[in-house]
């Protein structure tokens, strides 16, 4: 029996956001109350995650918060390169300014609010703040070409517990699923709410927000519209019949399926997407 369409219509629906922002605008005010910064330090501090792409559904807790150093920045250039662009090392990095920043958190909110984690410092929710896990980085550069301003903007940072260097393009996978969701007609975004929601009734599912709204930015506009049964069922039914291996994450830099820690495999998502279609012949 076909899941009903008010089913899938609240499913569908956004949840809260106004405690996300204010999360957020105080680890802003947190990091703007600090008067020691060294001269010339620029960064900003933005959402990221499900609540900055309007795919946040009811029950979404933790705020995604990054805190993006500007004045330093990292690149895919060579030495030689960063030679022809005159770039020269930095006395103030991204080890320092994350040192800065733990303090600073600490320090505003108690050290018994901050967990120090693997990618992200933890900030425990308190007086009707939301908990945020908070991302500090640092400006990354895709140079094209060795062309100061021919490049792609990420962020980048280390893991505590390796040292391994993790790129992304947050600013990217915003704007290109503003640009699904126009050209998808307004569909997209309530539909990764809808996946979303489905994976929540799927028993011992853990499968990251993340990777569904990436697989669902690589599915054809035309999959989308009419009704969200009809949609559900175009998507799902194209997902299974046709090849994930070329896929490519929301941000159009990166893969989405491979060996890194940071990738989803393409037989978690074939067990998923047989999920979806198990549970909804099975409602």
């Amino acid at each position: 029996m076909a899941i009903p369409e008010t089913q899938l219509e609240t499913w569908a629906n956004q949840g809260a956001i106004t405690t996300a922002k204010s999360t957020a605008d105080s680890v802003k005010n947190a990091l703007n109350s600090y008067t020691e910064w060294p001269e010339g330090i620029d960064f900003e501090v933005y959402l990221q995650g499900s609540y900055k792409n309007d795919t946040n559904i009811r029950g979404d807790s933790d705020v995604d918060v990054v805190i993006q150093l500007n004045s330093t920045f990292y690149s895919n250039l060579s030495e030689d390169q960063k030679g022809v662009l005159g770039l020269t090392p930095a006395s103030y990095g991204l080890p320092n300014f994350r040192a800065n920043v733990l303090n600073i958190l600490k320090s505003y909110y108690g050290q018994d609010q901050i967990v120090e984690g693997n990618k992200s410092i933890k900030v425990k929710a308190t007086n009707g703040r939301l908990p945020a896990d908070v991302v500090v980085c640092s400006q990354y550069r895709q140079y094209k070409t060795v062309n100061s301003y021919d490049y792609i903007e990420g962020i980048c940072f280390w893991t505590q517990n390796d040292n391994r260097q993790v790129i992304n393009y947050p600013k990217t996978h915003y704007d290109n699923g503003v640009s699904k969701h126009q050209n998808s007609n307004k569909w997209h975004k309530p539909v990764v709410r809808l996946f979303k929601n489905f994976r929540g009734s799927i028993s011992g599912d853990a499968t990251p927000s993340y990777f569904l709204e990436c697989m669902l930015y690589n599915t054809p506009n035309s999959k989308f519209g009419t009704s969200y049964g009809d949609t559900f069922c175009n998507i799902v039914n194209w997902l299974n019949e046709n090849s994930l291996d070329n896929f490519v994450c929301q941000n159009g830099q990166l893969n989405l399926f491979g060996t890194s820690q940071e990738q989803w495999s393409t037989g978690e998502a074939k067990i998923f997407i047989k999920n979806l279609i198990s549970l909804w012949n099975n409602w």
